[in-house]
């Protein structure tokens, strides 16, 4: 099998060697080149023709956002983000997310080199998967326009009102879910059932994301609390160090955060909010599994099944990755197999 042809770019000297050093040692993947900004990397994809690429945010000459734009609308192919665990790195990382970026690799603020070796096996995980993923050019301001507007079908259900205080949509979703739920929310009312999510991304991600997910959505978004009763027309998005559970206070739910240990590698974990979902809500749960890499959450969606609750699933050709929602399809977890446009519809018609 040919091996993965991988293009570093990073201003650090340093970064680029301890990343060549590890994707290397992997043996599948093959580190062509390395450049030191975008414009030598720019000649390096013409010359090397590379599969993947990393690329640093913050370097001379051109932003990694600048650059990415360009690429993304000249030669679309997989990017991972290199990116710090600051408040500014969580924005410019989310926005090249949705410029088209697969997926990010979290670099420490201290100890970088130490902290990347540490998660050596997770970052060549990401490049194998981001070699796999489906890419597609960034859309033109029409388009984009376009797609932010509800569609005809959903917009007149969006019109009716919907009896909801006992649905209860759980979300879980990974690589390529930051732009995804967006896509969902987006056309929902505010009369939409709640929406618990699970959205693997590092605590320093959590805030900067929910209000990306907020300003997309005529729904009111948040960080899950402890205890916080969960109400229709509300998504309560898990942060990035926390399991968020869905508990029962007499006849009401309410949001749960555990800080126990991370489940199939992840926390939050979607196994731990659907699994809450099929003990404590069963068929009053809607189970929605969008994009991501891995299994998580797939078993806990089969027991949400069981317990009455009805399932989504994203289909192959609209995910990024279709690794979760696939896994929950090969087990029977799923009653449905949607497009990502789609699913807001179904999700409304299924709470009417």
């Amino acid at each position: 099998m040919a091996k993965i042809k991988l293009l570093i770019v990073d201003d650090s000297a340093l970064i680029r060697q301890m990343l060549t050093q590890i994707f290397n040692e992997a043996g599948d993947i093959e580190v062509v080149g390395t450049a030191g900004d975008p414009l030598i990397a720019r000649d390096k994809i013409k010359a090397l023709n590379p599969d993947v690429l990393t690329l640093d945010v913050e370097m001379p000459r051109m932003d990694g956002l600048t650059f990415l734009r360009n690429l993304m609308r000249l030669r679309p192919m997989p990017v991972v983000m290199i990116s710090t665990l600051t408040e500014k790195g969580a924005e410019v990382t989310l926005e090249a997310l949705a410029l088209g970026a697969v997926d990010f690799v979290a670099k420490p603020k201290v100890e970088v080199s130490q902290g990347l070796r540490a998660y050596a096996d997770e970052i060549v995980g990401k490049i194998r998967m981001a070699a796999q993923a489906k890419v597609k050019g960034l859309e033109t301001p029409n388009a984009r326009a376009i797609t932010s507007q509800p569609n005809a079908s959903a917009h007149t259900v969006m019109k009716k009102h919907f009896k909801t205080t006992h649905k209860i949509v759980a979300l879980g979703s990974s690589t390529g879910g930051t732009e995804a739920i967006k896509n969902l929310v987006r056309t929902l009312p505010r009369t939409a059932p709640a929406i618990v999510i699970a959205q693997h991304l590092p605590l320093a991600f959590s805030a900067s994301f929910a209000k990306h997910v907020n300003d997309a959505t005529e729904m009111t978004v948040g960080l899950a609390q402890d205890g916080q009763p969960i109400l229709p027309g509300h998504v309560y998005i898990a942060p990035g160090d926390r399991h968020l559970l869905v508990a029962r206070d007499g006849a009401r739910y309410i949001c749960r955060l555990d800080d126990g240990p991370p489940v199939n590698r992840h926390k939050p974990s979607v196994e731990v909010l659907f699994r809450s979902a099929a003990h404590n809500v069963g068929g009053n749960a809607i189970g929605v599994m969008l994009t991501g890499m891995g299994a998580d959450g797939a078993k806990a969606m089969k027991e949400m099944r069981d317990a009455g609750a009805i399932n989504i699933v994203q289909d192959e050709a609209s995910s990024v990755v279709w690794g979760m929602p696939g896994e929950a399809f090969r087990l029977g977890a799923a009653h449905h197999v949607l497009s990502l446009d789609k699913i807001a519809e179904k999700i409304l018609a299924l709470a009417e």
